[in-house]
């Protein structure tokens, strides 16, 4: 059991929800800590039974602290987990400044759990697009090795955020407001109007055209996988859903995996629920996946264009495996396997 464990950016919409999982999950503490910005010290959190009150998350609140779980702006990680590492024994980090560290593992506990025995203080949680695509993609590559995907996102605003959701309702109501019609409308999260709208683009723009959102499904998809060769051409599209990702995934293999083999695969995998029977109208929606800790996957078949390659929609909250979830279940991994 860790004596002391800290959650940094608690206040946060995934800090929150961490919270709420190490109380569901009964996680084993003697003393919890919550850590914020200036601007929410003070505020008292109730936690299994008792009011805590959030501390400043400032390099001395690490003092005495066995266990941190963080999920900050990236920024915010860059600064804090330096002095962090110093003071405790082990950090995990849902932020996506330390991901592609070499030194750093990026961890699925269904993936690479084992990835973190390789740890030296720190242990990343992968972006929440990742995630989910991952968990569906490991048995695929166990059986038959991923050559190449191509991904699409339709990302729910709940990953912007508290902002990203005030978006929606209030961009939402203007187009209701004017008999439904676009209009001009203020947006504290994204560059247009979310309501009734959908915006390819998450994230700055990188290299070949490609956003900051896109890329991490290639390089993040490679790390965990631990394969430099497959190839991810990924687009990364914000849509008018409060939670829940979805995402249309083709995959190439190196050699034939048949839809029934692959719902096989799919029902074996620890963290997938399979819901794929079209003529019942049995597949994956946000609204089938919201507040749960499972990826959803169905519509699987062929790809009719290329040998080798099946298609798939997979659905899962990203606030929960996407983030919040997947951090607490790697510090279960370490505190019962280190």
């Amino acid at each position: 059991m860790f004596d002391t464990v800290a959650v940094a950016g608690a206040t946060g919409a995934v800090g929150t929800l961490m919270i709420r999982m190490f109380q569901e999950r009964k996680f084993p503490y003697k003393k919890m800590k919550f850590l914020a910005s200036k601007r929410s010290v003070g505020t008292v959190i109730p936690f299994n039974g008792e009011d805590i009150v959030v501390e400043e998350l400032c390099p001395e609140a690490f003092d005495g602290v066995d266990l941190v779980i963080g999920s900050t702006p990236d920024d915010v990680a860059r600064d804090f987990i330096p002095e962090a590492r110093k003071r405790v024994k082990v950090i995990v980090d849902e932020s996506g400044y330390w991901r592609m560290f070499p030194d750093v593992p990026l961890v699925i506990p269904e993936v690479n759990a084992e990835a973190i025995r390789k740890h030296k203080g720190l242990v990343s949680s992968p972006n929440c697009s990742t995630t989910q695509m991952v968990v569906a993609l490991k048995p695929l590559h166990d059986y038959a090795r991923v050559r190449r995907v191509v991904v699409s996102t339709y990302q729910a605003t709940s990953g912007a955020g508290l902002p990203g959701n005030r978006d929606l309702v209030n961009n939402s109501k203007a187009w209701l407001d004017n008999d439904c019609q676009y209009c001009e409308c203020e947006t504290e999260a994204f560059p247009y109007p979310i309501g009734f709208n959908c915006i390819p683009q998450i994230g700055g723009e990188r290299e070949f055209g490609y956003t900051s959102e896109e890329l991490k499904l290639l390089h993040e998809t490679r790390k965990i996988l631990d394969d430099p060769s497959i190839q991810v051409c990924p687009t990364a599209v914000r849509v008018p859903v409060a939670n829940c990702h979805s995402e249309s995934v083709v995959v190439e293999t190196e050699r034939k995996i048949t839809v029934e083999k692959a719902r096989e695969l799919f029902r074996a995998m620890p963290g997938v629920v399979l819901m794929d029977d079209l003529s019942a109208k049995s597949y994956p929606t946000p609204y089938h996946c919201h507040d749960t800790d499972d990826v959803y996957v169905g519509r699987i078949r062929e790809d009719i264009s290329a040998p080798n390659s099946l298609a798939f929609w997979c659905v899962a909250d990203n606030l929960r495996k996407g983030a919040a979830t997947n951090a607490v279940q790697i510090a279960e991994w370490i505190q019962q396997n280190l």
